[in-house]
C-alpha cells in the first residue's frame, strides 16, 4: 500500500449524452485531462453512466447495448486514465437477462463486472422492467466484446493493497446493504455508482446515509451520482460527488452546477483499519456474517505524494465550528461533573480541598467542583479552595485565584509555602539559589502534602487538577500534583481546557465572575516555580520548555487514536502548521513529545481515578496499558529516518 496509508479517489459526475454511449466515452476523454484527476488512484463513475440513466426503454434496443460494450473498450484505451482504477457503469447481458453493472477497469483492461443486487420498484422507479437482481449471481464470468471476465456480487478488488468493494445507487439504501458483508469481509472503501434523483429533503437524508454507512462499517465511502444530461421528462438529476471516511465528509459536491461535478481526497487507510482492530465487536460481527470473496488483484504501491489531500485539524481535540464546540463543551463539563457527584454520593463525601492558583487547569476544576455541589445541593462552602504562594506566584494569579473564590462562594484558605519549604531545603541541604529538579519538586510537593492534610482535617477528598496534556508529558511531579483522590480533569487536553473555561465565561452572567475567566485564559501557562521577574510577571512559561501544547496535543492524538508512526505524524504537522511552525521546530518536539511520553509512563501507572470525555485517554485502567520501562528507540528512530532529511 505504502504513502502512509493513504489512497486518493475520485468521486466524478461526468455531462452525459444520453444513449449516446461513443459520444460519453469522448467526453470522458477530454474530462481526463483535468488536473484534479491527474493524481488521482480510483475514479468512480455514475450508475449506467456509459448509456446514461434515464434511457427508459432504450435499454432494450440492440444499439445501445452493443455501443455500451465498444464504449467500455474505447474507456480502457483512454490513456490518462490507464494507471487509475476505474469505476464506471454500463448495462451489460448475461443469460437471458440485462443487468445494471459497476464494471471495474485498470491498466487498459475490464477486471470484472458486479451487478445491482437492489432494483427499485416503486413510485419513479422501474427498474426491473429493464434490468434484473444480481442476487445470488456468485462464481460467474460475463463476456463483454467477445472476452470473459469475473462476474458477480462476490468480487473484491485488491486495488495495491487496498480492499476495495461496491454497491450500486439502492443497495445503500436497504436495511443490510452489500456494503455491510463487503466490509466485514474485508474492504477498505466502498465506491457507490448512482443515479440519484432530487426531491425536496431526499439530499439530506443521503448524506446523513452515507455518513452512517461509512461511521458503520468503519470505512471510507466514495459516492457518485448521475447529473447533468439525464432526462428531465418526470426526474431531476442535480448530480452528486461524495467522500466519506468513518462518519466524516471528506468533500462533498455542490448540487445543480450545470456541469461536469468532480472532487478528490486522500482516505486513510490505515486509520480504518487500525479503528477495525481496535474494535473486538467489528471482528464478532464479521465471525457472524462470513461471507466469501473472489478476489481480483492489482500489484503495485501507491504513489507517494507530498502533499495530503484533506483537511488535516491543527487542534484534533476541538471542534472548529463554535456551535458544535459549545455543544462539545457543554457535554465535557457535564460528564466531569456527573462524575465528581458519583463520586461525593458514593463516598459520602461532603468537602474538597483544591489547590487553586489562579491557572487554567485549577479554574477548570473548580468550575467543575461547584457545578457538582449545585447538582447535589451541598453548600459550596464546603469546597475549600487553598491558594499556596511560593517562589514565583504573581500578583496577576494571586488577584484571579481570590476573585475565583470570591465570586463562586467557596471557602478560601491562603497558606504560604516559602517557609515550610525553605526549611525543607534546609533539611535536604539543597541551596535555595540552585533553580533546579529539586526546588521545583518540592514547592509542588509541598502544596499536595498541605491539600491532602487539610482533606483528612474537614473529611474531605483532594480534587486533581492536572490534565491530559500534562500527564502524556509527565509534567508533573511524582507524588506531587499527580496524585489526589479524584482528577476531574485526567482526559481532558490542554488546548481544549482553555476553551471550557472561555465556555463557562461565555454564559456566566456574573460580570466580575466572566471577566476574571477570560483574564486565566489569556494568562501565559506556568507552574510558577521560578521566581518572578523583577516586574512581577511570569518568568517561567511552560511552552517555553517543553514546547507548544498545540503540537503536543497534535503528536498525542495521532499516536493515541490511531497508533500512527512519527513520520507520518511528522508529516501530517507540517500540512497542519504550514506557515506556523519550520520543519524544524516541528522535529524539535515531536523528538521531546517521543521521549517524555515513554520515560514518563511510571507516572500514568498509578494515576487517580478520573472520568474519560474523549476517545483519547490515558487511565491504567481503561485505555492505555504501556510498561514503564519500554524504550521509545523504535519511534525515535523512525522519526529520525525522515527528519535528518531536513
Amino acid at each position: 500500500m505504502n504513502n502512509d496509508g493513504y489512497i486518493r479517489v475520485a468521486a466524478v459526475s461526468p455531462e452525459v449524452r444520453l444513449a449516446n454511449p461513443q459520444g460519453n466515452i469522448e467526453f470522458l476523454q477530454s474530462l481526463a485531462k483535468d488536473e484534479r484527476l491527474a493524481e488521482a488512484d480510483v475514479v468512480v463513475l455514475p450508475e449506467l453512466s456509459v448509456t446514461g440513466y434515464s434511457c427508459g426503454d432504450l435499454f432494450e434496443s440492440e444499439v445501445v447495448l452493443s455501443d455500451a460494450s465498444a464504449a467500455l473498450t474505447a474507456l480502457c484505451e483512454i490513456e490518462e486514465l490507464k494507471g487509475k482504477l476505474i469505476a464506471a457503469g454500463a448495462p451489460l447481458r448475461y443469460r437471458n437477462s440485462l443487468y445494471n453493472c459497476a464494471v471495474m477497469i485498470y491498466g487498459g483492461k475490464i477486471l470484472c463486472a458486479i451487478p445491482k443486487i437492489h432494483l427499485p420498484n416503486n413510485n419513479e422507479f422501474y427498474e426491473k422492467r429493464w434490468f434484473a437482481s444480481g442476487a445470488g449471481i456468485k462464481d460467474a464470468e460475463i463476456m463483454i466484446s467477445g472476452e470473459r471476465y469475473p462476474f458477480g456480487t462476490d468480487l473484491m478488488i485488491n486495488y495495491k493493497g487496498v480492499n476495495i468493494g461496491v454497491e450500486i445507487c439502492e443497495d445503500l439504501w436497504v436495511p443490510i446493504p452489500p456494503s455491510c458483508g463487503l466490509t466485514l469481509g474485508g474492504a477498505d472503501i466502498i465506491l457507490n455508482l448512482s443515479a440519484t434523483n432530487e426531491i425536496i429533503g431526499k439530499h439530506a437524508y443521503l448524506v446523513d446515509l452515507i455518513k452512517q454507512q461509512s461511521a458503520r462499517c468503519r470505512c471510507g465511502y466514495v459516492y457518485a451520482s448521475a447529473g447533468t444530461g439525464e432526462s428531465s421528462t418526470d426526474l431531476v438529476y442535480a448530480g452528486n460527488a461524495i467522500i466519506a471516511e468513518d462518519g466524516t465528509m471528506l468533500k462533498i459536491s455542490k448540487r445543480f452546477t450545470e456541469r461536469s461535478l468532480i472532487e478528490t481526497a486522500d482516505i486513510d487507510v490505515e486509520r480504518l483499519r487500525h479503528d477495525r482492530r481496535n474494535s473486538s465487536s467489528f471482528a464478532d460481527n464479521g465471525n457472524i456474517y462470513k461471507n466469501k470473496y473472489r478476489e481480483i488483484r492489482v500489484e503495485g504501491e501507491i504513489e507517494s505524494r507530498e502533499a495530503i489531500a484533506r483537511h488535516i485539524a491543527r487542534h484534533p481535540f476541538v471542534p472548529s465550528h463554535k456551535e458544535q464546540l459549545d455543544k462539545h463543551c457543554e457535554e465535557i463539563f457535564s460528564i466531569q461533573a456527573a462524575g465528581l457527584v458519583q463520586r461525593l454520593r458514593a463516598t459520602g463525601c461532603k468537602h474538597l480541598t483544591v489547590g487553586l492558583s489562579g491557572g487554567l487547569d485549577s479554574t477548570l476544576a473548580i468550575l467543575v467542583a461547584t457545578r457538582a455541589y449545585d447538582v447535589l445541593g451541598l453548600d459550596r462552602k464546603g469546597i475549600y479552595a487553598i491558594t499556596m504562594p511560593g517562589f514565583g506566584t504573581t500578583d496577576r494569579t494571586y488577584r484571579n485565584a481570590l476573585t475565583l473564590i470570591e465570586r463562586l462562594g467557596v471557602t478560601g484558605l491562603e497558606i504560604s509555602i516559602v517557609d515550610s519549604v525553605k526549611q525543607h531545603f534546609k533539611d535536604i541541604d539543597h541551596n535555595i539559589n540552585i533553580h533546579d529538579v529539586t526546588y521545583e519538586n518540592c514547592q509542588a510537593r509541598e502544596r499536595t502534602q498541605i491539600l491532602m492534610d487539610y482533606a483528612n482535617k474537614v473529611n474531605g477528598m483532594v480534587l486533581g487538577t492536572g490534565d491530559l496534556s500534562e500527564l502524556a508529558l509527565g509534567w508533573c511531579t511524582y507524588n506531587g500534583d499527580q496524585m489526589s483522590m479524584y482528577g476531574v480533569n485526567a482526559s481532558v487536553p490542554k488546548t481544549l481546557v482553555k476553551h471550557l473555561v472561555s465556555y463557562v465565561a461565555q454564559i456566566e452572567k456574573d460580570e466580575m465572575l466572566r471577566n476574571c475567566l477570560l483574564d486565566i485564559v489569556d494568562t501565559p501557562i506556568s507552574p510558577e516555580l521560578i521566581p518572578a521577574k523583577s516586574d512581577g510577571t511570569i518568568k517561567q512559561k511552560t511552552e517555553d520548555l517543553v514546547g507548544p501544547y498545540e503540537l503536543h496535543d497534535f503528536f498525542l492524538y495521532y499516536i493515541l487514536r490511531f497508533g500512527f508512526s512519527p513520520s507520518k505524524i511528522r508529516r501530517m504537522a507540517i500540512q497542519a502548521f504550514e506557515n506556523e511552525y519550520d520543519v524544524a521546530i516541528i522535529d524539535k518536539w515531536l523528538e521531546k513529545f517521543l521521549w517524555r511520553f515513554f520515560s514518563q509512563q511510571f507516572k500514568r501507572s498509578c494515576m487517580p481515578d478520573g472520568p474519560k470525555v474523549g476517545s483519547v485517554c490515558l487511565s491504567p485502567r481503561g485505555d492505555w496499558r504501556m510498561p514503564s520501562d519500554v524504550s521509545s528507540a523504535a519511534w525515535r528512530a523512525n522519526l529520525s529516518k525522515f527528519s535528518d532529511k531536513k
